[in-house]
């Protein structure tokens, strides 16, 4: 079982937001289907616009997300951040002086002690990456636990950038996980998150940070894989091995004639990896003049890697 809570606050009494709680929905309910429409996270959306959250609240439902032995457990907050000697917070509407919210080092200790196979952590907040870096005296809970991962919109001394219509790492991650950091086969997990964000921010700008100690990567959300799973299965069987050529005429190519239906097929398939950058034609920079000329193609070190996928019976 894979279960999410989302975070949205806007209505801080002294220096309201904006687009906390349109972004905890979006994210809520993104996060809950994968692209085919197939179940994917359990979501819990709390929102400010549907009643309040307290210090206390907050607290109690982070304990009840990270209380059960599910296999992901995901926190999504969007809200106002803050830090200080003691540490960071999550900060809350009824925030006072010393006392702004839950703890980062409060959420990190039942994360730690969490039965979740995996959790992960989304923090859009301004210093949000005091989160897995905390002074505390336990250093045991300073530290992540084997299947946690945080990504957090900032560094601990920097303010999370607003839009106007939500938070400009929201906006980045929604696009990730809505298939702009999707591999190949259409997955997404926090690592290509985190790469997609790295490289959309500027030098100048916020900077996200990725803490993770983990075994193995899951994802996050399917999308639309850039080549459907029964196509790219077929890479061993026209690649007898990954440094193969491939050799073309044309034959191939649908334009030319006589008409081969069963080549036609193959360079359909062939053209699909070429999209998704998994070959290359050799001596032609163009897949029809590879075959108008009899040339070759090849796969490129991303489809050798597919390959080897394949070939072992793990796609």
């Amino acid at each position: 079982m894979r279960k999410a809570l989302l975070v949205g606050i806007d209505n801080y009494p002294s220096s309201p937001l904006a687009g906390c709680v349109a972004d905890a929905e979006r994210m809520g309910e993104l996060l809950s289907r994968h692209h085919d429409g197939s179940p994917n996270f359990e979501c819990l959306s709390v929102l400010s616009s549907k009643g309040d959250i307290t210090k206390a609240s907050l607290r109690r439902l982070i304990g009840e997300l990270f209380a059960s032995d599910n296999d992901v457990a995901l926190l999504y907050f969007a809200g106002h951040g803050t830090f200080n000697n003691l540490g960071g917070f999550l900060v809350t509407p009824d925030a006072k002086s010393y006392d702004e919210g839950v703890p980062m080092t409060a959420v990190l200790t039942l994360v730690n002690k969490s039965p979740a196979r995996e959790a992960v952590i989304l923090l859009d907040c301004c210093h949000s990456g005091a989160f897995g870096q905390l002074p505390a005296i336990d250093n045991e809970n300073a530290n992540l636990r084997l299947g946690v991962s945080a990504l957090t919109a900032c560094r601990e001394t920097e303010s999370a950038v607003e839009t106007g219509v939500g938070g400009l790492f929201t906006s980045l991650v929604y696009a990730a996980l809505n298939g702009g950091a999707a591999d190949v086969c259409g997955n997404v997990t926090i690592a290509s998150v985190y790469a997609y964000v790295d490289q959309t921010l500027g030098a100048w700008q916020q900077r996200p940070l990725f803490k993770s100690h983990v075994s193995k990567l899951i994802p996050l959300r399917r999308c639309a894989p850039a080549i459907p799973l029964e196509i790219l299965r077929l890479l061993p069987k026209y690649f007898r091995t990954a440094s193969e050529e491939f050799l073309l005429d044309p034959s191939y190519e649908p334009d030319a004639l006589p008409k081969n239906e069963e080549h036609e097929k193959t360079f359909s398939h062939l053209q699909k990896y070429r999209s998704a950058h998994l070959l290359v034609p050799v001596g032609e920079e163009h897949m029809y003049f590879a075959a108008m000329n009899s040339k070759s193609c090849r796969l490129t070190a991303l489809g050798k890697f597919y390959w080897n996928l394949a070939n072992s019976g793990k796609l």
